[in-house]
């Protein structure tokens, strides 16, 4: 069986007093187009689940979050090992975002939830982690 080692990451949905939440768009070279997302990241060596989600929500949507739940984690693909750990994020304030060198033309967008969720649910967002998370979210917050 061949199977890919990669690094876990985090997923976080974050969600602001409005039920607004959070997206970002980037290029994605294996597919070679861009992909809207919510934010995510790899965690790093040793780095646990909850650092590594505050790490990348400031670096990439220049947000930090006063309360966090875990929504679990989800496996993407049977030939990867990599867990994905998934956040929802409330209590929003912002921060100095702090993107990595490849991360400079990343575009952070604000939209209702529901809104994200449709997009999610229609397939207008294709990263499948970002779909888990939203749907858990949502459900959560009793969207559905």
């Amino acid at each position: 069986m061949n199977y890919v080692e990669a690094p876990d990451s985090v997923i976080m949905v974050a969600v602001d007093e409005e039920q607004a939440t959070y997206l970002v768009r980037q290029w994605r070279h294996p597919w070679g187009q861009t992909s809207w997302e919510v934010p995510a990241g790899t965690l790093e060596l040793d780095e646990e689940p909850l650092a590594g989600a505050r790490r990348e929500l400031v670096e990439e949507a220049g947000l930090t979050g006063g309360r966090w739940l875990d929504l679990g984690s989800a496996r993407p693909s049977a030939v990867l090992s990599t867990r994905q750990h998934l956040f929802l994020v409330q209590d929003l304030k912002p921060d100095r975002r702090r993107p990595e060198p490849y991360e400079r033309d990343m575009i952070l967008r604000r939209l209702p939830l529901a809104d994200a969720l449709s997009a999610a649910l229609a397939g207008q967002i294709a990263h499948a982690g970002s779909i888990t998370a939203l749907v858990r979210a949502a459900r959560h917050l009793g969207l559905i």
